[in-house]
């Protein structure tokens, strides 16, 4: 990744933490770079982000101080979706509702228009995009 393609995701994972930008316009400027994918890894804290050339960088974020619930919850992941789709919540509140329902991270696939939210188990709760 070159360094204006760095700031993009640094500047897009910094503003959803902070609750600033929602996911439309996360995936919106990550497209504009030609970024393929990227996944939230909840117990790492970190995302790594994916060009279409396997090439990847690795940002550091800082997530809720609460655990990790052990049982999966599809139906509580997807209204942790929901709620932020109608902007009633934004990212921070969205980690906190999905850590509750037992999510240990997520992918979202910008080419493939999917996100790919899981379970320690491997559970699994796909919502696609348009």
């Amino acid at each position: 990744m070159n360094q204006e393609q760095i700031a993009v995701v640094e500047e897009c994972a910094t503003l959803s933490v902070q609750g600033k930008i929602g996911f439309g316009d996360v995936v919106a400027r990550l497209m504009k770079i030609g970024l393929e994918r990227y996944h939230a890894d909840y117990a790492r804290h970190e995302i790594p982000y994916y060009m279409p050339d396997d090439e990847s960088f690795v940002v550091s974020v800082e997530h809720p101080a609460e655990r990790i619930a052990h049982a999966f919850s599809a139906k509580g992941v997807e209204a942790a979706v929901r709620a932020a789709q109608r902007g009633e919540i934004v990212y921070p509140e969205f980690l906190k509702q999905t850590f509750a329902a037992g999510c240990v991270g997520y992918f979202v696939q910008i080419s493939g228009r999917q996100v790919i939210y899981f379970g320690r188990n491997g559970e699994q709760h796909v919502e696609r995009f348009p």
